[in-house]
């Protein structure tokens, strides 16, 4: 049954399919329920075969898990894409711009558009990076902007994810799996295909590379914190795709003034790291002395131009959740038009006027941490009982500037495959960005995340989440 509070992407009030969905729904309305259920199960064997895995921290049974995939497609029309794309491309033009300027001129501040408190008190700012410029001009090479639906071309950025947005190789492998299980769905429909990410990604690694590479094409490579890391798999998966090197920090070394990875043949320069270790680790003689995941000496390569780290160090501060409420501000400040996706309402709990608001309305919004990722410490106000209500006041009060607040949205749902057929469960989307010194690129889908609990808002894998593949539709 329906909900008709929220937003249902496939049906109609009256029960007919959506536009973007009607294809879909007469062939799913050909099919046995019974054998969908088994396709359901032989997914589910299918990507535990390849080891399309993640681990939980923090959790006694912290063993690698199976991310759960739906079999039901989240379906968006070319028009909302191309809308879509339109917001994706301006909000992050402004990152790259915003992080441009903060490392260097600070305009922004100047003009008082920003207050100086959210940058000098903000951890993911680095000082270190004051005044550089990254080969290529580019801070944010990788960029995965989350977004939610409440109704009809009603889309809303939930936040920006400019350090190391994860979740691409499941885009990928959801597709193949969709590809292998029912090839006459995209035979009769025209789904955009997204199979081109890893050599997209290549190539605009590639384009950032410093001028003065060596050989005929810039040598590329992940870092890697280990495989006891929550998404080696996309690691390994993307170096593999791409036909990059996977290293981790044993394997390199600062040699002649450059980046160097250990071969058979002695050392190799490396001309780009696509790096999946956090600032702090990434070099012990910079950031975080005791760190065994980082290179020694890489940031003072990167500081002579001769290597680009991607995203580069500091871009954590685009991505922070107090920042994030000044998002409208920073995209008409870089771009002089008004921002194209909308931002959540957000109360920065630092303002004592907010946090009030914040404290009398706790069991009403979603209270997140500024620096909280994956949906741990965060609270849903309207399914927390009362102690955790009033175990969480007693965190805001304690520190308030370590928190934001939003209202409870009503986010869209799509249909998941349940025994009983279909059921409509709450999503949100990732798209995925690559930015090179002359381009954008936006990936035509994205990684559809659902809560697979029924009412459940969140998404998380790690909160018990799953995916789906997402089909744009072609004109």
């Amino acid at each position: 049954m329906t909900d008709r509070r929220f937003f249902d992407e496939m049906t109609l009030e009256g029960g007919d399919p959506r536009h973007p969905y009607s294809g879909y729904a007469d062939w799913f309305s050909g099919e046995d329920p019974k054998a969908l259920l088994k396709k359901s199960a032989e997914a589910e064997a299918f990507f535990r075969r390849i080891g399309i895995t993640f681990n939980v921290y923090g959790q006694k049974d912290a063993q690698e898990r199976l991310i759960p995939f739906d079999i039901v497609p989240r379906i968006i029309a070319a028009n909302e894409w191309r809308q879509l794309e339109k917001g994706i491309e301006q909000r992050v033009r402004a990152l790259n711009a915003f992080l441009a300027d903060i490392y260097n001129k600070q305009e922004i501040l100047k003009a008082g558009r920003l207050p100086e408190h959210i940058i000098a008190q903000n951890e993911a700012f680095l000082p270190q990076m004051i005044g550089m410029m990254p080969p290529g001009g580019v801070y944010t090479h990788i960029v995965g902007t989350d977004l939610v639906r409440t109704g009809e071309n009603e889309f809303y950025v939930l936040e920006d994810n400019a350090r190391t947005p994860s979740g691409v190789s499941y885009m990928l492998e959801n597709r193949e799996t969709m590809l292998h299980m029912f090839p006459e769905l995209f035979t009769q429909m025209k789904v955009r295909p997204v199979s081109s990410y890893p050599a997209e990604l290549r190539r605009s690694l590639s384009e950032c590379a410093p001028p003065n590479f060596d050989g005929v094409k810039p040598r590329v490579a992940v870092l890697t914190p280990g495989i006891h890391n929550s998404a080696y798999f996309e690691h390994s998966f993307l170096a593999d795709q791409m036909g990059a090197e996977l290293v981790e920090a044993g394997d390199l070394k600062v040699v002649d003034g450059k980046v160097q990875m250990r071969t058979t043949k002695g050392y190799k320069p490396i001309d780009v790291v696509y790096r999946r270790v956090d600032d702090a680790y990434l070099d012990p003689l910079t950031f975080n002395p005791e760190s065994m995941l980082g290179v020694p000496g890489i940031m003072d390569v990167y500081r002579a131009g001769n290597i680009t780290i991607a995203n580069a160090p500091g871009t954590g501060i685009a991505d922070d959740k107090a920042l994030y409420s000044y998002m409208p501000d920073i995209v008409e400040f870089y771009t002089g038009e008004k921002a194209i996706l909308q931002n959540v309402p957000t109360w920065r709990c630092s303002e004592a006027e907010s946090l009030s608001y914040v404290l009398d309305h706790l069991s009403e919004l979603v209270v997140k941490e500024v620096h909280g990722s994956g949906g741990y410490g965060m609270l849903v106000g309207p399914a927390a009982s009362k102690k955790e209500l009033a175990t969480f006041r007693e965190k805001l009060m304690a520190k308030p500037a370590n928190y934001v607040a939003q209202p409870t949205l009503a986010l869209s749902t799509v249909p998941i495959m349940t025994k009983k057929g279909l059921a409509p469960r709450h999503v949100d989307l990732r798209p995925f960005v690559l930015v090179s010194p002359n381009r954008v690129h936006i990936t035509a889908g994205g990684l559809t995340r659902v809560a697979l609990k029924e009412g459940s808002l969140v998404v998380n894998s790690s909160q018990g989440g799953g995916t789906k593949d997402t089909w744009v539709l072609g004109d």
